[in-house]
C-alpha cells in the first residue's frame, strides 16, 4: 500500500515526528514526504503530522485535511499543551487508523510574554503553571516520545 507522510512544523517539532514515522515504514512503499502537496493525494494511506496552534490543529494542515476523500489517516502532532480536536477536520469518507499526541517545546518568546503577564498589574491566574510547562516542554518531543510514536505507527499497520 502506498503511503504519504504530509506535516507542518514550525519548530521542527513535528517534522523530528514525521522522520520517527518514516523510519518505522518501508520506505519501498512512500510516495510522499513534506509539506501538503496535492502529490500526496495518490497515497491511500496518509501520516498526517502538525502543530497546535492556540489548542487547535494548525491551518496549513486544516485546509489539507479538508481535501481527503476515502484515504486512511494516522494523524500525530505536537502540542506545547492541551489538545487538538484534529479528527473533527476529516471528513467522514476518510477512516482514521491511529493518533499520536505528544509535547512539543515552544519558542522563547512565548516564555517571556508568559513573563511579562506575570509581571504585569493583573496576572493571569495559572501563569506559574504556563511557566512551569514551558520549561518542561523545552525537552520534547525527546527520545521517550519517538519511541511511543513509532510503536504508534508499527500498531497500526499490523491491522
Amino acid at each position: 500500500m502506498k503511503y504519504a507522510i504530509v506535516f507542518s512544523s514550525q519548530t521542527g517539532n513535528t517534522k523530528q515526528l514525521a522522520e520517527a514515522v518514516s523510519s518505522v515504514l518501508p520506505q519501498a512503499d512512500l510516495c510522499f514526504f513534506g509539506s501538503p502537496s496535492q502529490e500526496a493525494l495518490q497515497a491511500e494511506r496518509l501520516f498526517i503530522g502538525f502543530w497546535t496552534d492556540k489548542g487547535r490543529c494548525n491551518q496549513e494542515i486544516t485546509d489539507f485535511l479538508k481535501t481527503l476523500k476515502g484515504k486512511e489517516v494516522f494523524l500525530f502532532g505536537t502540542a506545547g499543551f492541551g489538545g487538538s480536536q484534529v479528527q473533527k477536520r476529516l471528513g467522514a469518507s476518510n477512516t482514521v487508523i491511529g493518533t499520536y499526541m505528544c509535547q512539543g517545546k515552544m519558542p522563547q518568546s512565548v516564555r517571556e510574554r508568559y513573563v511579562k503577564m506575570k509581571n504585569s498589574p493583573l496576572p493571569i491566574p495559572n501563569v506559574d503553571k504556563m511557566i512551569e510547562n514551558f520549561d518542561t516542554a523545552v525537552s520534547h518531543p525527546d527520545e521517550t516520545d519517538l519511541q511511543k510514536l513509532k510503536y504508534a505507527v508499527a500498531q497500526c499497520i499490523k491491522r
